[in-house]
């Protein structure tokens, strides 16, 4: 295997077939080409500034060779710590018992120089070193999920088995993928004008989705593709009434019109059944109150109108999930396969403190638990290029407080979600801390308590408290609680009754 001259791209990408020895039947059939690694490793030993066309795509466990790899990490290190790498510097490094002898012993450095190719085909060779790698990681992922298949335990049903093959394969692909590097400031300027273009052509006037709220769109510009939307409160809060109304008016506007308007969502509902979903919706949009739907307090009227509302949105492209404590990982494989199979626009998760982490152990705190659920939501909004609405609880800390409009440091596990969250939006209803702080009837402070509650009634705030799009604020809108119904703020409006 020692090298014996400059090696020709073409004869090594395609090297002609040889009869293999049995022995050597198996390592003939994994992907490699060891010509191509030494022309590359001598190119990055002759020029040191060959590195610089590889570096950002290319590691030591791309190498098929192992000492190719070893050779390869110790010239990068040494050359980006502002060191020369030559064949002469490195062999302090590999003693001769490192280099066996049918690899060229102690010349074997010396000799990768003869087979250099030049510096300006240096990242050609690096891509096709690293094409065979990702081969060989494709062969290994696939012969795990054959064995799983073949083997599986019986407490692995064949859909999470599916599912770790996908995850298997993503993978591969999350971590293998090719690094962008710099982009011309051209190109991205050309990227923010189709950008503008997109959301001036639409009815909407957006260049995210719509949320059914003005008042909110107009703050945040619609939910941005890619970024992790964090929706928090206190228990009681309506925060999950507020993602349920958002993801049916995505879904919704979907189903009735074409184009980026609106699509499928994927609702994963960890608290609630997929049943208590629909009722939701069915209430908010039939105009019943849920309560009384659960208790069968309804007229033969309403029935009716219930069941008419059911059979116009049964086509609606929302998709429930209520696997509870799922998987962080297994939730983004599901979210992956719906969008392959359908117009996947928007991906809500209620709430992110009931999602586990993939790689837990003992001794990781729950502060870190939390870090790797959030930083694999945002991942999966950038791969997908779609919002994830992910709901969070708020620390009991927010109740000690006189003031209890929720706050950033509120946040439980506050750090990596802030961190991780393109935005922050919080709800807060001083109408039900009100009804919790009722004084005593026919005194001064109920008559006091009265007015107030009068004025709160109906009444909810949505607090933007970070958004790196845009500026903060608070957001004033209309929250009818037995629809759990939120709307735009409308002073002089009231909420009309009910015609069937």
């Amino acid at each position: 295997m020692a090298v014996e001259g400059a090696v020709n791209l073409e004869a090594a990408t395609h090297p002609q077939p040889e009869t293999p020895q049995p022995e050597a039947v198996a390592e003939e059939r994994v992907p490699h080409n060891i010509e191509a690694e030494q022309a590359l490793l001598g190119a990055i030993l002759l020029n040191n500034n060959a590195l610089d066309r590889v570096s950002d795509f290319l590691q030591e466990r791309h190498f098929f060779e192992p000492l190719h790899g070893r050779i390869y990490a110790t010239a990068k290190h040494m050359i980006q710590d502002g060191k020369l790498a030559t064949p002469v510097i490195l062999r302090s490094f590999f003693s001769e018992d490192a280099v066996p002898g049918e690899m060229g012993g102690a010349d074997y450095l010396s000799n990768l120089t003869q087979a250099a190719v030049t510096v300006i085909n240096a990242e050609q060779y690096g891509r096709l070193i690293y094409d065979l790698a990702l081969r060989r990681m494709l062969m290994q992922a696939s012969e795990k999920i054959h064995a799983l298949a073949r083997e599986a335990p019986v407490d692995i049903s064949p859909m999470e088995q599916v599912e770790r093959a996908e995850q298997a394969l993503y993978e591969i692909t999350d971590r293998e993928r090719y690094a962008q590097g710099f982009e011309g400031f051209a190109s991205v300027m050309a990227q923010a004008v189709e950008m503008a273009a997109s959301a001036q052509g639409r009815d909407s006037g957006l260049s995210g989705l719509s949320t059914g709220i003005s008042s909110l769109d107009k703050k945040l510009g619609g939910l941005q593709p890619s970024d992790l939307i964090v929706l928090a409160g206190r228990p009681s809060m309506g925060k999950s009434a507020l993602a349920t109304n958002v993801a049916f008016h995505v879904a919704q506007t979907g189903m009735d019109t074409s184009g980026n308007d609106g699509g499928a969502v994927g609702f994963f509902s960890l608290e609630m059944s997929a049943e208590q979903v629909a009722t939701r919706i069915l209430s908010e949009r039939a105009g019943i109150a849920s309560e009384n739907i659960r208790r069968g307090a309804i007229s033969e009227a309403e029935l009716g109108h219930f069941t008419r509302t059911s059979a116009e949105l049964e086509k609606l492209p929302l998709y429930i999930d209520h696997t509870g404590a799922i998987p962080v990982a297994t939730l983004a494989a599901r979210a992956r396969r719906l969008m392959r199979e359908n117009d996947l626009k928007l991906i809500v998760v209620d709430y992110l403190q009931l999602a586990t982490a993939d790689k837990r152990r003992n001794s990781d705190g729950r502060v870190q638990e939390i870090a790797e659920i959030t930083q694999s939501l945002k991942a999966l909004a950038k791969q997908l290029n779609i919002p994830v609405l992910a709901l969070s609880q708020l620390s009991r800390q927010v109740e000690s407080r006189d003031d209890k409009r929720p706050q950033l440091s509120d946040l439980r596990e506050s750090g990596a979600i802030e961190q991780d969250a393109d935005v922050v939006l919080f709800i807060y209803r001083e109408e039900y801390y009100l009804e919790q702080a009722q004084p005593e009837e026919g005194t001064t402070e109920h008559l006091k308590w009265r007015e107030k509650m009068e004025r709160a009634h109906g009444l909810a705030e949505l607090l933007v408290s970070k958004q790196r799009h845009g500026s903060t604020g608070t957001i004033r809108l209309q929250f009818q609680a037995d629809v759990t119904r939120f709307s735009d703020f409308a002073p002089s409006s009231h909420v009309p009754e009910a015609t069937y």
